[in-house]
């Protein structure tokens, strides 16, 4: 009995089909972004695999340290970009607009000095969202809950 060369054309076809189709994952995206404080980094997440709102423990900070955002939406800088602090009500405490991202610059930085006061008491947690013309519905990055005693740690 002689095998059926359609048949067996045929079948190597579809299972070469099959195997290009599972090969392409079902997520997509690729945002992604980071938070640093004085140049070391404190968060990375990647959206698509996100674990969660992480709770980042800012103590002992002072008002000249440096809080820096970078948001990358699949590769690229957002432009009409804004990091909002609202409070754990999600009332909106204080927004900053930043210009659009040119050359290698693409941080978004903020003093603790700015975030600092926006605390109601020592235990108040502050939320920083992210938004811009890509994201205008914005993202929750993080929480922050920052102290004046301790030492700076994630």
């Amino acid at each position: 009995m002689k095998p059926n060369i359609r048949l067996i054309v045929m079948k190597s076809l579809l299972v070469t089909f099959c195997v290009g189709l599972f090969s392409f994952s079902a997520k997509r995206g690729g945002d992604s972004f980071e938070i640093w404080l004085n140049g070391k980094r404190m968060l990375q997440e990647f959206v698509h695999i996100s674990k969660g709102v992480q709770t980042l423990q800012l103590t002992q900070v002072s008002g000249n340290d440096k809080l820096d955002v970078y948001y990358s939406h699949c590769g690229q800088t957002g432009n009409d970009r804004y990091i909002t602090i609202k409070d754990e009500d999600n009332h909106a405490l204080k927004v900053w607009k930043f210009a659009d991202a040119t050359g290698g610059d693409k941080a978004m930085s903020i003093r603790m000095k700015d975030i600092l006061p926006l605390k109601k008491n020592k235990d108040s947690k502050l939320n920083l969202y992210y938004s811009s013309k890509e994201l205008p519905q914005g993202r929750l990055l993080a929480t922050l809950n920052t102290s004046t005693e301790g030492i700076a740690m994630k």
